[in-house]
């Protein structure tokens, strides 16, 4: 017996294909994350990242008008300092001459409103013990104070809002700190800031090319008492909920291809825009594979990014974005 219906129909051609193809990467979905160091003229391989660099404000901008060609009009900065410009209060994360506030201001200046900016909010690369918050001494021991760190993690944000950032992007996993930013970027007049909330961040494995990349790693212990458990779903919906309560402009899952359950399931409970962190892990296992012969990079890393987006992301963070772009992937 012949069969009564032929999906088939709908692939016999490449153009046919794409004719009813439900899922389309553009390059407005992507937002490039960028590491900024304080040094002039600096372009720094990461080694745990083939093919990304650490650059100097100068430099950056170069790197910026390297995505705008291909349109991608989205960035998210991340700080890099050198330990000797760490200290247990993260002082300087509210250095409006940082690396992050220089680049903020020098973009908008060569940009203007043709770009969306977004910064990293987080003490890790600012503390000398590489935790997302300040510690505090308990009967328990040394633990992540949770509530001092909120006024260091709004006073960082202003410094952004001040150097023209369009998002502040609070990646720690404090209890309370969106609707603390929020307050304080309103009291302040910065009305117009919004918030990208790391709203469901997981303390993965999959972050370790990023402590390298950002000189991020904790000195002690892990981040397990205030990132979320790798076992926990319904707990995701409890924390980007809470996020949106306190007024995030977005919310993000982080990592994504480990959790694109999650990631479908927080679709499900907002129509904000949803963004995914297509993590540093994700693209080092996908560029080792490929360096070993294992892989065709170029289909992987379309099937990757295109997964994510088909999960309900509409922005996705991805070191893969602007050679993808280029050479064509996506």
């Amino acid at each position: 017996m012949n069969p009564v219906e032929r999906p088939r129909r709908l692939r016999h051609s490449q153009a046919l294909r794409d004719s009813v193809a439900e899922t389309w990467l553009r390059p407005t979905d992507f937002i490039v994350p960028f590491f900024v160091v304080p040094v002039a003229k600096l372009e720094e391989p990461i080694h745990a990242l083939p093919g990304i660099s650490r650059y100097s404000v100068d430099l950056l901008l170069f790197q910026l008008e390297r995505a705008a060609k291909r349109g991608v009009r989205s960035a998210m900065l991340f700080g890099v300092l050198p330990q000797s410009a760490k200290d247990s209060e993260a002082t300087s994360a509210t250095d409006a001459e940082g690396p992050v506030a220089q680049a903020l201001r020098q973009a908008r200046k060569v940009f203007g409103n043709d770009i969306v900016l977004y910064s990293d909010v987080c003490l890790c690369t600012h503390t000398d013990h590489g935790h997302c918050g300040l510690l505090k001494e308990t009967p328990r021991g040394v633990v992540i104070d949770n509530d001092s760190s909120l006024e260091r993690l709004a006073a960082m944000a202003l410094t952004h809002a001040e150097a023209g950032v369009d998002f502040v992007s609070p990646s720690d996993m404090m209890d309370g700190r969106v609707g603390y930013i929020r307050q304080a970027l309103d009291r302040s007049g910065h009305t117009e800031v919004g918030i990208l909330a790391y709203a469901v961040k997981y303390a993965s494995a999959f972050y370790g090319p990023f402590r390298e990349a950002a000189g991020s790693a904790p000195s002690f212990g892990d981040r397990s008492t205030y990132q979320m458990d790798p076992r926990n779903a319904r707990e995701a919906l409890r924390e980007a909920g809470l996020d949106l309560s306190e007024g995030a402009d977005m919310v993000m899952v982080k990592p994504a291809l480990p959790y694109l359950d999650v990631l479908a399931r927080v679709r499900e409970i907002t129509q904000l825009p949803l963004v995914a962190y297509n993590v540093s892990g994700e693209y080092a296992m996908i560029k080792a594979a490929a360096a070993a012969g294992a892989l065709e990079e170029a289909r992987a890393v379309r099937e990757a990014l295109t997964s994510i987006k088909r999960a309900g992301a509409d922005l996705i963070i991805s070191y893969h974005a602007l050679e993808a772009l280029e050479k064509g992937w996506v």
